[in-house]
């Protein structure tokens, strides 16, 4: 166990399910975890999602997901609330090429059995898939993606212009979290919150209406590690002044950031 982190209070934002790893790593480092999830991922109560109308093989892509030549899924909850909605099964998902946005959403297929034909090259975001060979002819094919409720639409309208017809299966939405703030609360007004982790848009806007008018001011003092451009640039709009960027989502990366930040060197260079 390492002392890069001695002491020091890390606001962890991620949805409950998904934190825990990073949380032990910054305790291993001798930070202190405060586990405080803004957002919660459900399963959608109706699984057809937003099908787009002019898509006329909507209906099917739900029933006969191997109409599809590529289902894309944006992320691990992507593929876990797939497969609950679809019963557990996966033999209808085996007849489609399955492309995934980052390691993660990968490791997710992969672990359920799934092969995945397509994953970007470099980068973990719809960019980066869409600038993949597989994907520059698309023209007349059938392209379901899996997300959650209101993701971005970049993806998908770029594979039209490709000439594909694209819809949406959205099986999972993210609600925010009622859970108990006055751990948080405390540690604002003791000034004792050293470092907030932020890992999506949902989670940012969440934690400021969580915790109120009243705290903004104190949060946005406060340093700040992001895991995109994207919502580093949604942070700074929201008045965060000390904003890192990590080099990549992956957990060793957000705690190599937040080191980094501390000023006690990186975790790497140390074991």
């Amino acid at each position: 166990m390492s002392n890069a982190l001695k002491g020091l209070h890390v606001l962890v934002t991620r949805p409950a399910h998904q934190a825990e790893n990073l949380c032990q790593l910054i305790e291993q480092q001798g930070g202190v975890a405060v586990r405080f999830p803004t957002l919660e991922i459900v399963g959608m109560e109706s699984h057809s999602g937003n099908l787009p109308d002019n898509l006329a093989l909507a209906t099917k892509y739900l029933s006969e997901l191997s109409n599809c030549q590529w289902l894309i899924f944006t992320s691990a909850n992507a593929v876990n609330f797939a497969l609950k909605a679809n019963g557990g099964k996966i033999a209808e998902l085996k007849a489609a090429q399955l492309a995934a946005i980052g390691q993660a959403t990968a490791k997710a297929l992969e672990l359920v059995g799934l092969k995945v034909d397509l994953i970007p090259a470099t980068g973990c975001d719809s960019e980066a898939l869409l600038a993949m060979p597989q994907l520059q002819q698309v023209d007349g094919q059938d392209i379901l993606i899996v997300r959650g409720q209101g993701g971005r639409d970049e993806l998908a309208n770029v594979l039209r212009s490709r000439g594909a017809n694209v819809g949406y299966w959205e099986v999972y939405r993210r609600v925010m979290p009622d859970i108990d703030i006055t751990e948080v609360i405390g540690l604002l007004e003791k000034v004792l919150l050293d470092v907030i982790i932020v890992t999506s848009f949902e989670a940012l806007r969440n934690l400021l209406a969580m915790l109120g008018a009243n705290y903004k001011k104190k949060l946005a003092m406060l340093p700040l590690v992001v895991i995109s451009e994207r919502i580093g640039k949604l942070a700074a709009e929201l008045g965060f002044t000390q904003i890192a960027v990590t080099e990549s989502p992956k957990d060793q990366a957000i705690l190599d950031t937040v080191i980094s930040l501390s000023g006690r060197g990186n975790t790497r260079e140390q074991e």
